[in-house]
């Protein structure tokens, strides 16, 4: 009998640790929305590097702490970008990668006017999206981090 109290509690603190480090909850609702986002800059150029780069991921950390997105973890290539984020359901992906998008653009091509001469715009109107829910973050910022390394 003693020895299902401590499973039970095992379970039960198990079940704890699952709920208040991965799942999220609103008033209506418990989530797990964590994205990977990929998008590349127009004709694949490969204009993500130095002091763009970093402004980028700033930028991007900008625009996530107002829509009050977390960020999981960020990659930029030369030539593409991988994002993992955590969001709340209520904001679908497609407004999450056109805000993402849109205010780096915006201030990135002000910021930085050789964009503005190599490219008419500077992100490419298409991007990758999946949704991950059991798959282990882990697992996924593994894979964004060894995309460096190809």
């Amino acid at each position: 009998m003693g020895g299902m109290n401590l499973v039970s509690f095992l379970v039960k603190a198990i079940y704890a640790y699952y709920t208040y480090n991965v799942l999220q909850s609103s008033e209506t609702s418990v989530h797990f929305m964590n994205y990977h986002f990929v998008w590349t800059p127009e004709y694949l150029r490969k204009v993500i590097v130095g002091n763009i780069e970093e402004r980028l991921k700033a930028l991007l950390k900008e625009k996530c702490k107002q829509l009050g997105i977390e960020i999981l973890s960020i990659q930029t290539m030369p030539d593409h970008n991988h994002f993992f984020l955590r969001a709340d359901p209520t904001i679908a992906p497609n407004r999450i990668i056109a805000a993402l998008k849109g205010y780096s653009s915006r201030i990135l091509r002000i910021e930085f006017p050789e964009l503005r001469t190599k490219l008419p715009t500077l992100w490419s109107r298409s991007y990758f999206v999946s949704i991950h829910g059991h798959v282990s973050n882990k697992t996924i910022e593994k894979y964004i981090e060894e995309q460096k390394t190809k």
